[in-house]
């Protein structure tokens, strides 16, 4: 790093705030709509008190705020979050954490839970969950209309897509990335042309067409979608309109926009032009190896970069403390994520992420895994390859991810061997110690 650009990187840290992109034309004329009302059944107990969007992930996050924070910083300030599923801890955390925008300058992100505004049904797939707020589009009237998963992690410049959507004059834009072949099979998957025009799409085939030239490879949908107002307004009605319909962007909204439609796809890369970093954290495995990348010395999610923040709500807590310089009882933490009011006393923390107002006691050791928030884990304990959801209360003594055949007669263990603990599983009603949330 030259002089120049070192005194460039300690300005930015001197900076007293955070800049943001600028919002456009463009952007002011767009309408984002978050579809966050998943169960996230493959998460098991993670999302047995809260909706997927709001389990936690990276030390002080909910996985939420990865889409919402992309499209503050991406200058995108009008935005409806979709709710359904056990969604009050969701709720909860959009009002305290996301409620800074002014709806008087026409910023806000909006609630829009499940109300069978034009049916008896709660939302029944993807389509009809917009089709249901299709009179509060209409009174934002935007040009354009942006819809995303609230379940991923991933930074990414929104405005960069909008614009080629606007360029291409396209009806339909579908964000899009490389992925194996074998794990093809749970996205949509699609074929293009040379101008990326979208020619064919499958949802979640048993055999995935793969990427000419390169037959391990698929091209996946990343549930990123940017519509032209009234080629979605037609489309969403017409799909209402079908009793035959699943009602869902993948099964047929997006099938039918490649017949009738210009459908484009928007490959997501970065600045070398390589494959961006994505993650579907959908499931027990996949959340844990997403938050252990963060472990790495240079992690491909960076969380450190001041010109791209991920905003969130936060207790306030002390700074993490470690105590203890004995041999065999030393406070420590190599290769993690130490949240503020964590006491890591006379333990060892190794390569993992530990969430705020966290205790680990003396003569433990943690290595390789995730504990959310407000966990107690006792002495002499020795704890590898796991996630303890939060306010686990851990006994002394607990040895967990050395005997698969024991663990398994208490706790769920993934087919890659990931322990997943749960106050249900200890034996703790929380409901009997705590008024918090879950």
């Amino acid at each position: 790093m030259t002089s120049s650009d070192q005194e460039k990187a300690q300005a930015k840290l001197y900076q007293y705030y955070t800049q943001t992109k600028n919002a456009t034309e463009v952007t002011r004329n767009t309408l984002v709509l978050i579809l966050a009302g998943g169960q996230g059944s493959r998460l098991k107990g993670l999302t047995k008190w809260r909706a997927k969007p709001a389990v936690p992930f990276g030390g002080k996050y909910r996985i939420i705020d990865f889409a919402l924070s992309n499209c503050i910083n991406s200058g995108l300030r009008r935005i409806g979050v979709l709710t359904q599923y056990k969604s009050h801890s969701l709720i909860r955390h959009l009002q305290r954490a996301w409620s800074f925008l002014r709806a008087e300058i026409g910023e806000f992100v909006e609630i829009l839970p499940a109300q069978q505004r034009t049916s008896t049904d709660w939302y029944l797939g993807t389509a009809d969950a917009l089709f249901q707020n299709i009179d509060i589009m209409h009174r934002h009237a935007p040009d354009y209309v942006m819809v995303l998963g609230g379940d991923h992690i991933y930074t990414m410049d929104y405005s960069k897509m909008l614009m080629v959507h606007v360029r291409s004059e396209a009806d339909l834009t579908i964000g899009c990335i490389e992925v194996p072949k074998e794990q093809a099979r749970e996205f949509g998957v699609m074929s293009v042309d040379a101008n990326l025009r979208v020619t064919r799409f499958m949802e979640k085939p048993d055999d995935p067409e793969t990427i000419p030239g390169s037959p391990d490879t698929s091209l996946a949908s990343m549930g990123i979608y940017v519509f032209s107002t009234r080629f979605l307004y037609n489309a969403l009605i017409r799909d209402a309109e079908d009793p035959n319909s699943d009602h869902d962007f993948g099964k047929n909204i997006i099938p039918r926009a490649i017949k009738t439609a210009k459908t484009i796809a928007f490959p997501f890369r970065d600045e070398q032009g390589r494959q961006a970093y994505w993650r579907d954290v959908g499931t027990v495995d996949s959340y844990w190896e997403a938050n252990m990348e963060l472990c790495a010395v240079e992690p491909e999610l960076n969380l450190y970069d001041r010109s791209w923040p991920i905003w969130t709500y936060q207790t306030q807590h002390p700074p993490a403390k470690f105590v203890f310089d004995d041999e065999g009882r030393r406070g420590e933490a190599i290769d993690s994520l130490i949240s503020g009011g964590c006491i890591i006393s006379g333990a060892r923390i190794k390569r993992s992420v530990i969430f705020f107002a966290t205790r680990v006691e003396s003569y433990t050791s943690i290595k390789d895994s995730v504990v959310l928030p407000k966990v107690t884990i006792g002495k002499n304990c020795r704890i590898q390859n796991a996630i303890i959801d939060k306010g686990c209360l851990i006994p002394d003594g607990t040895i967990v991810g050395e005997n698969p055949e024991n663990d398994a007669k208490r706790f769920h263990i993934t087919p890659k061997g990931v322990v997943l603990i749960t106050p249900e599983m200890l034996g703790q009603n929380l409901f009997e110690t705590t008024a918090e949330e879950k």
